[in-house]
């Protein structure tokens, strides 16, 4: 049982780290491509609907406008 619990910690801990790098790989494709636009993250800025913009009036003010 302990075996399974330390297995299943360390495949989240793998799967963390794991994300981690996947994202500063994304990062740094976008900092050598800078053509295809800055990197987002996955979830945040605008146009994702759950209006995460950095400027809250400006969702604000779309929200009134439609």
């Amino acid at each position: 049982m302990v075996l399974q619990f330390l297995i299943a910690g360390g495949a989240i801990l793998m799967l963390l780290l794991g994300w981690i790098a996947v994202q500063k790989v994304a990062r740094a494709f976008a900092r050598r491509h800078p053509e295809f636009g800055a990197y987002r993250e996955a979830g945040a800025g605008c146009g994702t609907g759950k209006c995460a913009c950095a400027s809250v009036d400006h969702c604000r003010k779309r929200d009134v406008e439609h």
